[in-house]
Order: C-alpha cells, then sequence, then structure tokens
C-alpha cells in the first residue's frame, strides 16, 4: 500500500519554506534581484536527495539519487524558461495573468524538455 515517511517529508518542508522566508528577507533588505537569486536556491533538491539517504541504501540509492537528478536538471532549465517568460509577461499583462501564463509555459515545456532528453 501507499506509505509516506514523515521525517522526509518534514525534511523538504522545513528546507523548503527555510529557503522561501530566507529569500523573501534577503529580497527586502538588498532588492528583488539578490533576493531572486536566493529564491532559485535548490532546498528541495537537496532535502529530497538527503531524504533518499534515509531511505535507500547501495545500489538503489545510487538509482534513486541519479532519478531524481535527473528531473532537477529539467525542472531547473524549465525554471530558467519561466524565470525569463515571467519577466516579459508579468510585465505585459499584469502579475496574476503574466504570472498564470509563465506558470502554463512551465508546464508545457518541463514535460517537452523531458522527453526531448530522456524520450518515452
Amino acid at each position: 500500500m501507499f506509505h509516506i515517511d514523515l521525517f522526509p517529508l518534514s525534511l523538504r518542508f522545513v528546507l523548503g519554506g527555510s529557503a522561501v522566508v530566507a529569500s523573501t528577507l534577503i529580497a527586502k533588505a538588498f532588492g528583488g534581484r539578490i533576493g531572486g537569486i536566493f529564491a532559485a536556491f535548490p532546498a528541495v533538491y537537496l532535502a529530497a536527495v538527503l531524504s533518499l539517504g534515509l531511505e535507500f541504501r547501495g545500489q538503489d540509492l545510487l538509482f534513486m539519487s541519479e532519478q531524481v537528478s535527473k528531473g532537477a536538471l529539467v525542472g531547473m532549465v524549465a525554471d530558467i524558461g519561466c524565470a525569463l517568460a515571467a519577466s516579459y509577461l508579468i510585465l505585459r499583462y499584469g502579475w496574476k495573468s503574466g504570472l498564470s501564463r509563465a506558470l502554463l509555459f512551465w508546464a508545457v515545456l518541463a514535460p517537452a524538455i523531458y522527453f526531448a532528453w530522456y524520450g518515452f
């Protein structure tokens, strides 16, 4: 059946949430551009890899780490596309519509990149 281990889930929650809070505070103190650099901190990826170490060992750990890393690479490239699209679309359509369009762009771009690199 479906099993969820609470410690890895909590670790992802704390690291991801801490990265969001830190980037917000940095943006308020030093400006949006510097805050944006910290907003791209891969806290969720690092938490995912750390939690894999709690769940897997040996070859299974290596395999799962490789799979998560491949997915993270695709996601990070798609994030760059989303950020570029958002910087244009938000100015053109306003923050609500521009952000929605940028996220829709990401939702199309990420699978397209994945299938282009790794196939079906």
